[in-house]
């Protein structure tokens, strides 16, 4: 079991409210991600899910038992942070199996349980050596490992790919995955990186302020904000914002995809590329228009634009979202 629910969770520092009612139902066995900006408060939400920081108020429930009074020892969850949080003078073995080993479990169950986490890691090969002698990533699945040997009802990660390379990250971010469709279990993650949110999450949280905009799976997300704050946050490169007045559309402002923004001659939106990215398999231009500002036009394979020539522009009318001045989608 693992199942969370959050009612009307609230945190204040002071006279400070960084945690402003959330409510929350994350299911047994599924992959929730919090996503949001620096600040929105989506890290101090997983602490108090830990209890690692004290509710101000609401009910925090682990499959339908109230455990805001409960030690975090006590709740049945792992953490696993940004910093690896290992211990230089253990092997890595030792360090996996540190947890049974303080809870008084037998040493050949834990030799069982690092074993088996290891192999579903891919850390037989590194079981002796420590902490010094191991890369970045290895180190992170090291402390992931030590998660897994405890069995939790809820993996919590705490923005764990951040210290990575690039390269490193995409591969942990596939080990986590395969991580979850093997174990089943209840994971909640913690990241700014919403393409970390889109390609991990059976569901999103997205956060502002320390309250929910919008939640939903990825798709949904993407396909059907609630607002411009999910719509701009919610894909890469961002969705444009356009100036509704001037395309003669409803409300204030027209979102539209760069993939369905396109450069089409007689289109009625004319500027100037100040930009082009050529990536290989799709090509980013960047067109500088009026009133609109500087938008992005996504084109699938490799195409020739020159910087300072003037384009015209046109939306997919279907594909567009409409906002009010606050910014609340009209549907």
């Amino acid at each position: 079991m693992g199942a969370l629910d959050l009612k009307s969770v609230t945190k204040s520092f002071g006279t400070t409210e960084v945690i402003k009612g959330v409510n929350l139902e994350v299911a047994e066995g599924e992959f929730c991600v919090f996503v949001g900006p620096s600040g929105c408060g989506k890290s101090t939400l997983l602490r108090i899910i830990a209890g690692l920081e004290d509710a101000s108020g609401g009910d925090i429930l682990l499959d339908g038992k109230r455990v805001n009074d409960v030690a975090p020892a006590k709740r049945e969850l792992a953490m696993v942070f940004q910093s690896y949080a290992l211990y230089p003078h253990l092997t890595v073995r030792d360090n996996m199996g540190l947890a049974l080993k303080q809870a008084g479990v037998a040493k050949a169950e834990i030799l069982k349980a690092t074993d088996k986490a290891a192999g579903m890691l891919s850390l037989e090969r590194l079981l002796d050596r420590r902490p010094a002698e191991l890369s970045g990533g290895q180190r992170q699945r090291v402390a992931i490992g030590r998660a897994i040997v405890r069995t939790p009802k809820l993996f919590l990660f705490d923005e764990p790919l951040s210290n990575l390379d690039a390269a490193l990250r995409v591969a942990t971010r596939i080990e986590i995955a395969r991580l979850h469709r093997d174990l089943g279990a209840t994971m909640i993650y913690v990241t700014h990186d919403q393409v970390e949110a889109m390609t991990l999450a059976d569901k999103i949280v997205v956060l502002r302020d320390g309250r929910v905009e919008q939640v939903g799976s990825p798709m949904r997300l993407y396909n059907d904000p609630d607002n411009t704050f999910v719509a701009g946050f919610i894909g890469s490169p961002q969705m444009n914002f356009l100036k509704s007045a001037a395309l003669g559309q409803m409300g204030e402002t027209t979102g539209i995809r760069p993939e369905h923004l396109n450069i089409r001659h007689g289109g009625p939106i004319s500027g100037t590329i100040s930009h082009v990215e050529k990536l290989g398999g799709e090509t980013l231009v960047y067109v500088r228009t009026e009133p609109h500002g500087l938008l992005t036009v996504r084109l699938f394979g490799e195409h020739d634009y020159g910087v300072d020539s003037t384009v015209q522009l046109d939306i997919e009318p279907s594909r567009a979202f409409h906002f009010d001045a606050d910014g609340k989608r009209l549907r």
